[in-house]
């Protein structure tokens, strides 16, 4: 980092709640006081309301060039983000003031820590793996989109048929209300509430989450993640939807190919906790989020 170089951050907040909007102005007051250029987006910047910030309009050239992009929100309000941040590299840093927050780093409790840890640079960067999607037809692309947690094809009013394929090979059809192409980081989102497997971000991997399938095989499956996976509505079936992280919406005709690979972009995460506790923090967060019950463990054994 060039310490002679103004540092800039770029803070955006879930404004439809006051607590986060609350937080924002402390947040904000503090990294001013500490010589950064603060950033706030042209929607939210009347609500926030405080004097000395630059403000910016909203899109991804928000977050160029900022060191860091403080969330304040949900899990919600961090996949919003993560749309300005991905093309321009910038690490998220969330500060969970939802529900559960699996990708916030912080809680409100835990505010000032968080803001300390960017202004002594005491933090470090992940990156976390999101898909790819195309929408194809007779060899031509209608859509083009990514995510970071899964890529979800659905039923609009009735179950669909679709066929699903791993690398070119047809694998199974099912009659089913969707499939679910998730990362390691949505493992822990849509893909668990129709039955996936949770697994934690370090490991490198996609899944396929068949959602109420009506068939004897329709197991969720891990697949390297260097394959591409693929489903097709079959000409018969009713229309579909195909949803991407909850937020980027494209109508599926019968007769579509949906195809789902890793991309070559990935969403930065600013972390908190040391380098040495990696893979710990993930453990913490599932029995904290889950309340899953751990009495009786008495630790490593030690010599």
């Amino acid at each position: 980092m060039d310490n002679s170089a103004k540092r800039t951050v770029l803070i955006t907040a879930h404004t439809g709640r006051e607590p986060a909007v609350d937080s924002a102005r402390l947040v904000i007051q503090r990294f001013l006081e500490e010589g950064f250029t603060v950033r706030v987006m042209e929607p939210e910047a009347e609500e926030i309301g405080v004097p000395g910030v630059d403000v910016v309009p909203a899109g991804s050239a928000a977050a160029e060039d900022a060191e860091v992009l403080m969330v304040l929100g949900g899990d919600g309000t961090l996949l919003r983000a993560a749309e300005l941040a991905r093309p321009a590299r910038t690490p998220l840093l969330g500060v969970n003031l939802g529900h559960v927050g699996f990708l916030a780093e912080a809680e409100m409790a835990d505010l000032a820590e968080a803001v300390d840890r960017v202004v002594t640079g005491r933090y470090t960067v992940e990156e976390r793996m999101t898909i790819d999607v195309r929408v194809r037809a007779n060899g031509e692309t209608l859509a083009s989109t990514w995510a970071l947690n899964e890529a979800s094809v659905e039923k609009r009013d009735r179950m669909l048929e679709v066929v699903a394929e791993i690398d070119g090979r047809p694998l199974s059809r099912w009659g089913c209300d969707g499939v679910i192409c998730a990362t390691p980081t949505g493992s822990t989102a849509y893909a668990f509430s129709a039955g996936g497997p949770v697994v934690w971000p370090e490991v490198e991997a996609l899944l396929l989450v068949p959602n109420s399938a009506h068939a004897l095989f329709a197991r969720p499956l891990v697949v390297s993640p260097r394959s591409t996976i693929a489903v097709e509505l079959l000409p018969g079936t009713p229309g579909g939807v195909l949803w991407c992280d909850g937020r980027r919406r494209f109508d599926l005709p019968p007769g579509v190919r949906v195809e789902m690979r890793r991309a070559d972009l990935p969403v930065r995460l600013a972390r908190l906790h040391d380098a040495d506790t990696t893979g710990a923090p993930f453990t913490d967060r599932l029995v904290a989020k889950f309340d899953l019950p751990v009495q009786g463990w008495r630790g490593r054994v030690r010599p």
